[in-house]
């Protein structure tokens, strides 16, 4: 754990809001009961700007760019917008949008980060499928939402069925409400049970499931 830490989440066109101000919601309060020694900011690949999800058209304002170099975390959020739908007819599909923020200068910057052992690259829901497709977690552990697993296994990663799943200097999450969890379980990894435990507390919220890690005897399938 090192002090003064920097939680960054990612703002990309066409996000999925709750995403996004879950684990801001979690780590800010955190940041509160550690005096300030965690900060927590909205970003982009691209800079300050105002950036559209894809629900209603809910805008939020990321303050900075991205920073490889900053210890702490980076969190990817994941889509929001149709599932199904033709993309020949214009259609921008949660796969769609996902691909389209994988093509951006976000992936570049994810490889950097990944690159840095002071920082730890998180993601919820569909981020984690964003990743996939940027080729940055061939072989890794993840999970995402039910509905895009089968887009990990096709990009390589290996995909477990659980609400968290923790694999070293990358943490992911499931659907959107995961976020929560994803975020709590960073507080606890970096500074122990208090701090998670008195956000728990103020946000009247107890984790779900356990945090899956590749380690441990591995179970007999009976």
């Amino acid at each position: 754990m090192i002090d003064g830490m920097h939680a960054q989440i990612v703002l990309y066109d066409g996000f999925d809001p709750l995403d996004a101000i879950a684990p801001f919601e979690v780590l800010a309060a955190g940041g509160e009961y550690m005096a300030g020694d965690l900060q927590v900011s909205l970003v982009s690949a691209e800079g300050p700007r105002a950036v559209t999800s894809g629900t209603h058209g809910v805008t939020l304002h990321a303050s900075a760019a991205i920073d490889p170099d900053s210890p702490g975390c980076i969190i990817v959020p994941g889509a929001s917008g149709p599932v199904d739908g033709d993309p020949d007819d214009g259609v921008e599909t949660i796969p769609v949008l996902l691909a389209r923020a994988a093509q951006t200068d976000l992936t570049p910057l994810l490889s950097k980060a990944f690159d840095n052992p002071d920082i730890t690259v998180a993601t919820v829901c569909g981020g984690a499928v964003v990743l996939a497709m940027s080729g940055l977690i061939e072989g890794r552990h993840a999970v995402t939402h039910y509905l895009g697993m089968d887009l990990l296994d096709a990009a390589g990663v290996v995909p477990v069925a659980a609400r968290v799943v923790d694999d070293g200097d990358l943490v992911t999450a499931g659907g959107v409400t995961s976020g929560l969890d994803l975020a709590l379980h960073l507080l606890d990894r970096w500074y122990g049970p208090r701090i998670p435990h008195a956000v728990e507390r103020l946000f009247e919220y107890e984790r779900r499931g356990t945090v899956w890690r590749n380690i441990g005897r591995e179970p007999v399938e009976g």
